[in-house]
């Protein structure tokens, strides 16, 4: 990172090469970018080869001065992530995401910003049980070649509530049985958690990779 840099980034993967596959990914409205959902899944993609760079948004970076403030405005979030692709050294080869809110957030400005790709983990299709309230207009148009992995049971979005909507052929969804908004199965489903974190890693490393 250049001693410039106004983002804290954080690297898992290979050293920064210019053929390096980079993948950015931005962590979700609760939960920061060292969450253990966050840290399992850069770790691993990190070990398939794709160099991962972890931000946080301003509001939980202020949590590093004892503060906690409600999320940014769109606004705010969406010149985070400008900001993000231009330090990382332009959109060509890069890849962005994330969890949530900033997956979202990452789908808001890739047409754009002219990125390589788009990874949704867990996309918040609605507000929690308010399928009807959807977030998917510029979903319809989206023009990035984008991946989606969600559970099926994902309170932000199942697969019945997805179905109904209309969503760009750019769009491939990946659907892990049972799994909620963080992929964690019910135990009576015969699914585990590790399972689709497995399965996550293997859809996302493929498509950043491909």
């Amino acid at each position: 990172m250049s001693m410039t840099s106004t983002i804290d980034f954080l690297f898992d993967g290979p050293a920064a090469t210019a053929k390096a596959p980079l993948l950015a990914l931005a962590h979700g409205a609760g939960a920061a970018m060292d969450s253990t959902f966050m840290n399992t899944l850069a770790a691993r993609l990190a070990e398939e080869g794709i160099r991962v760079a972890r931000f946080e948004f301003p509001y939980m970076a202020a949590r590093r001065q004892g503060r906690r403030p409600p999320p940014d405005r769109e606004a705010v979030l969406r010149e985070t992530w400008k900001t993000v692709i231009a330090e990382l050294g332009g959109a060509e080869r890069l890849v962005i995401g994330g969890k949530s809110m900033g997956g979202r957030m990452a789908s808001l400005v890739a047409d754009e910003t002219g990125v390589r790709g788009l990874v949704g983990l867990g996309y918040p299709f609605h507000p929690p049980g308010q399928p009807g309230k959807t977030r998917t207009a510029h979903l319809a148009e989206l023009r990035t070649p984008t991946l989606i992995v969600q559970g099926t049971r994902d309170s932000l979005g199942s697969r019945e509530d997805v179905a109904g909507y209309e969503l760009s052929p750019q769009i491939r969804i990946v659907w892990l049985e049972d799994g909620d908004h963080s992929f964690k199965p019910r135990k009576s489903s015969g699914h585990t958690e590790k399972q689709h974190l497995e399965t996550a890693v293997a859809a996302v490393a493929g498509f950043v990779l491909a």
